[in-house]
């Protein structure tokens, strides 16, 4: 294969961006550093500390390390179903996406253990093996099951401990949160099971419904965090501010759902990967605003800012 300019050795640089799903890149970097953020107490903008930056490198190559493999171990399904992907096709070779995906996950690992040393915390190496543990459960042993839905969930939830643990062990209230975003993404695995033919109301529905549980329990963190106290600094929400916050959470979570609900009704593949793409698009924005509810808005902006580098990789690979 004749390599451009654009190449990247071993296949094209659209061909990578493909097989790491470089829009939802953006999520797995949103998701620890919402977490740092908020068990840091950060409520002025600023550059973060080494150990910030370290959970956030090991997010990204986890993820991306994980979307590869996945691609790797389903050869064989997506010459079947979906043969103009970089594998199938031929443009990116297996050995070579095998490397990286095993280097990605190997650094993602290391840089965990980095976190853990420059936070004096030996919780984000065990959070880094836990969640590189999860992604090659998820993708060697348990995808296309109802667990594989459970799996795919605590890789999510495990990437916010990943932040909040590399900025200090989190009080016992903030686990909400982590749990929440858990929830909400197994429900969003569970309703994209049948994405590319027939949808099946009975479990549309189900994993609907695990999404919203997923939506009230991180919901419900700012609040009780706020009436239980004993975070670093008070939260943003503290100044009379939890009403609207609460409207604020309410709608997006409603605007999430509503779209959902359309494919539940008319459950074909057009609607189901529309709801999908906007479900996992909401992340970024669900995590910007569980960061304004302990922060305030600078870091929340920032967050929400990573929304450009979805909708930007977006044109180049599909989110789902």
């Amino acid at each position: 294969m004749n390599e451009s300019a654009g190449d990247f050795p071993g296949g094209r640089l659209a061909d990578w961006g493909k097989l790491i799903r470089l829009p939802n890149l953006a999520t797995a970097v949103a998701d620890p550093l919402a977490g740092f953020v908020i068990v840091a107490g950060l409520t002025d903008l600023g550059w973060l500390p080494p150990a910030g930056w370290l959970a956030l490198l090991a997010s990204a190559c986890l993820y991306a390390g994980g979307m590869v493999q996945n691609d790797v171990v389903d050869l064989e399904i997506d010459r079947a179903e979906r043969p103009d992907r970089p594998l199938p096709a031929g443009r990116v070779s297996l050995a070579r996406a095998a490397l990286v995906a095993n280097g990605l996950l190997a650094v993602g690992a290391l840089a965990a253990c980095g976190a853990a040393v420059l936070a004096a915390c030996p919780a984000p190496a065990f959070v880094g093996a836990a969640l590189t543990a999860a992604v090659w459960i998820y993708n060697r042993y348990t995808k296309g099951t109802l667990l594989g839905t459970a799996v795919m969930g605590s890789c999510r939830g495990l990437n916010w401990l990943l932040g909040m643990t590399a900025a200090g062990w989190p009080p016992a209230v903030l686990w909400l949160l982590p749990i929440g975003m858990a929830l909400y993404v197994t429900g969003i695995t569970l309703f994209a099971r049948d994405e590319a033919g027939q949808g099946r109301r009975g479990l549309l529905a189900a994993g609907m419904a695990v999404m919203a549980a997923g939506l009230l329990t991180a919901g419900s963190g700012p609040g009780l965090a706020l009436a239980q106290g004993g975070l670093a600094v008070q939260p943003w929400v503290a100044a009379g501010r939890l009403p609207a916050w609460l409207v604020l959470w309410s709608v997006l979570a409603l605007s999430i759902l509503a779209r959902c609900l359309q494919a539940v009704l008319d459950p074909v593949p057009r609607r189901m990967q529309a709801a999908i793409g906007n479900a996992i698009m909401a992340i970024i924005t669900l995590d910007a605003v569980l960061v304004l509810a302990f922060c305030g808005e600078p870091w929340a902006i920032t967050i929400f800012l990573l929304l450009a580098w979805f909708l930007l990789g977006r044109r180049l690979a599909a989110a789902t």
